[in-house]
Parts: C-alpha cells; structure tokens; sequence
C-alpha cells in the first residue's frame, strides 16, 4: 500500500475469480508501478509471478503510453518503456509475439517497445499520478502519449517543463 502523499505510483488489477485460477488467492495483484527503483510491469493473473517485470530505471528512456487496434471499435490502452539499445526482451504476455504482428496492431510503435509492453485490461493508468511519480523518480525520462491513446494529450511530455 502506497502512502497518499508519497510519490509512488501503483495500479491493482480488479479482483477476478483469475486470481483464484492463477493461484493468488484474493489478494490484490501489482498491474503498474513506478518508484525509486523504476518500473514494474505486472503479469497477466494466470501467469502473474513468471511474467512480472521490474526495469531498472538505467535502462529506461522513455515511457510510452498507447493505443493498440483491435476488431473492436476502441483501441486497448497499453503501456510500455522504450529502453536502452541492446536490452534483453522482458518476461511477459507478449514474449512470443512477431514483428510482424506487432506493426499490425501497433505500427506506431517500436516493436520492442509493443513486445515488452502491457495491456491495461482490468486496470487503468492516471496519467496525472504517473507524471507526478515520473517528475519525482526520474526527471529525465520522458512520457509519451501517443494520439490513438489520450485525445487532446499527444507527443513527447518533458516533465522539466510540463505542469
């Protein structure tokens, strides 16, 4: 649990009878987090303990927020961190997935970027709390939306400048 004044920024998955399947019992799964360390990106609840990430906030360079398309009418909301060049592949849902696939669902994204990033299904991100946790953890790393994610809200955010 996150102190209410503290800078640290975390998401839970909603409780499902998958975190009964997964194993996990009812307690609240980390979807999302951003800290002194760097980032966490939760598994998925079947797969939670093998498919969490923790990024080191060394390797980060840009943290990206994006829309990815879908046979439905609206986009899934997806998060990701562009890294350092040479980076291992993360552990996560997307492990497996092909370039080719990725720029299908997402072309406007770097694959890596797609490969290693998570869909925000059964949780949301605040784009406020998470760039008040950036500015507070790592002034330098900037957020980008991107426009099929946040109407009104695109680009590249410098958090040095930005309000």
């Amino acid at each position: 649990m996150v102190d209410a004044v503290s800078p640290v920024y975390e998401e839970h998955f909603t409780r499902t009878p998958l975190n009964l399947l997964g194993g996990h019992g009812w307690k609240r799964l980390l979807a999302f987090r951003v800290d002194q360390y760097g980032i966490t990106l939760g598994g998925m609840p079947l797969q939670y303990r093998r498919q969490t990430a923790v990024v080191p906030w060394a390797e980060i360079e840009v943290v990206v927020l994006w829309g990815q398309r879908t046979a439905q009418l609206r986009p899934i909301r997806c998060v990701g961190v562009e890294r350092r060049p040479g980076s291992p592949a993360l552990p996560g849902p997307n492990q497996n997935l092909k370039p080719e696939m990725a720029a299908r669902v997402a072309p406007h994204i770097e694959y890596e970027v797609v490969r290693d990033g998570r869909t925000m299904v059964l949780w949301r991100i605040d784009p406020d709390r998470l760039t008040t946790a950036l500015r507070a953890f790592a002034p330098g790393v900037p957020l980008r939306f991107h426009q099929e994610y946040w109407k009104g809200r695109t680009g590249e955010i410098d958090l040095d400048v930005f309000p």
